[in-house]
């Protein structure tokens, strides 16, 4: 007996294909984390690796567990690997490839400041693939004292990075204060600098070739330069190198180079906690410099201070820049006499409770005050504005 032939069965239905992720509910879950996902749908591929990252670091933030937040189930990673088991050269390949640059910078910045993450400055194999970065310098400051010497050769590569960096772009704003600028009186000393094209133009209107649609050019014109008078001044940079002024101690560094051989002035700089450094050996080499450079320990002003006050050679021709939080742990007493005395010579003495970009101080006020008081000025600077500073100062000498 043949058996019936099997009867054809219906096909499965084919799979509705995974909603397309809303881009902007992504965001919204990655700012708000994993108790918004019964709004905004779980993460997938991409956004739950950012996701991922973002707690590797922000997770161990001690708020979270005050809060009663709980770490949502995206902070494991694939295998079922936690957090904890990340090692930093994980995370930061990781974070080099989810995010943009500047986010790149912000995360290590908060890895090595807000979560002393320290392997990120002394691991070698982890140094290679940090972006320099002025936050990661700063932290590099912090731990040479940590490193052995390979260590430091991968750091090395950081302070060249952004002294570089600083340098060219602060060079040209400082030196350019300092060297004069054209005005507009005519010189006879043809240099291409110098060209003056409107008044060229003007001078040999009556050459134009309308055939030819072109003016000859039988009368150039240049412009003069004035220049100010840098004839035997000092400039003496007293640098505070505890650990809160590293920023101050990077673009003081870095501005001395930049002054560092302009005629007729001759800048020193001195670092100083409780001890005092005379740096000015090093200045050429802003990176040798830094390197050299031992961030932490106490704080004396006033020793600094005093030592600054036997470089002075001639008080009427010396700018003393003091960069500190003022926070003595020295003789304040002999700091504000010794400022009076400096400033009762003539010296111009200025307390810079920051010297960076950003200019942004935190400092003793009270100390800062009576300082103010005993004729330093007082305030914070970026580092073009001290050499506008300084400008001022040797032209009306």
């Amino acid at each position: 007996m043949t058996a019936p032939p099997p009867t054809p069965s219906t096909p499965p239905a084919p799979l509705a294909p995974p909603p397309t992720p809303d881009p902007g509910l992504e965001r919204w879950r990655l700012i708000l984390g994993a108790p918004a996902e019964a709004c905004t749908g779980p993460l997938g591929g991409e956004a739950a690796a950012r996701d991922a990252a973002l707690d590797w670091l922000y997770g161990r933030d001690p708020d979270l567990g005050r809060r009663g937040v709980r770490r949502g189930p995206t902070a494991t990673r694939e295998g079922g690997h936690g957090p904890s088991e990340v090692t930093a050269v994980d995370w930061l390949d990781d974070v080099h490839r989810l995010f943009p640059k500047e986010t790149v910078e912000r995360l290590e910045r908060d890895a090595v400041e807000q979560y002393g993450i320290d392997e990120i400055v002394t691991d070698p194999e982890v140094l290679s693939r940090v972006e320099p970065s002025q936050s990661l310098l700063r932290a590099v400051l912090r731990t040479k004292h940590l490193m052995n010497p390979r260590v430091l050769a991968a750091a090395r590569r950081i302070v060249e990075a952004v002294v570089e960096d600083l340098t060219r772009r602060l060079r040209p704003e400082i030196r350019r204060s300092l060297t004069g600028s054209r005005n507009r009186r005519p010189s006879r000393i043809p240099l291409s600098r110098d060209f003056d094209l409107k008044g060229t133009l003007r001078a040999n209107l009556a050459h134009y070739q309308p055939e030819h649609r072109r003016v000859l050019i039988e009368r150039p014109r240049f412009h003069s330069r004035s220049r100010r008078h840098l004839e035997q001044w000092q400039l003496i940079l007293l640098v505070d190198q505890s650990g809160s002024m590293a920023g101050s101690v990077i673009h003081s560094a870095v501005t001395a180079a930049c002054l560092w051989g302009l005629p007729g002035l001759r800048t020193h700089l001195v670092a100083f906690d409780t001890q005092v450094v005379d740096l000015t050996a090093d200045v050429p080499d802003p990176v040798e410099l830094l390197m050299g450079v031992q961030l932490g320990g106490g704080t004396d002003i006033a020793r600094a201070v005093h030592y600054a006050a036997g470089l002075v050679e001639n008080p009427r021709r010396t700018v003393v820049a003091l960069v500190t939080d003022f926070y003595e742990g020295g003789d304040p007493y002999r700091l504000v006499r010794t400022v009076r005395d400096m400033a009762a010579q003539g010296v111009t003495v200025l307390g810079l409770a920051a010297l960076d970009e950003e200019a942004e101080p935190a400092y003793d006020r009270e100390l800062a005050a009576r300082l103010a008081e005993a004729g330093a000025h007082v305030g914070a600077m970026t580092p073009g504005r001290l050499a506008e500073f300084v400008a001022e100062k040797v032209g009306r000498g």
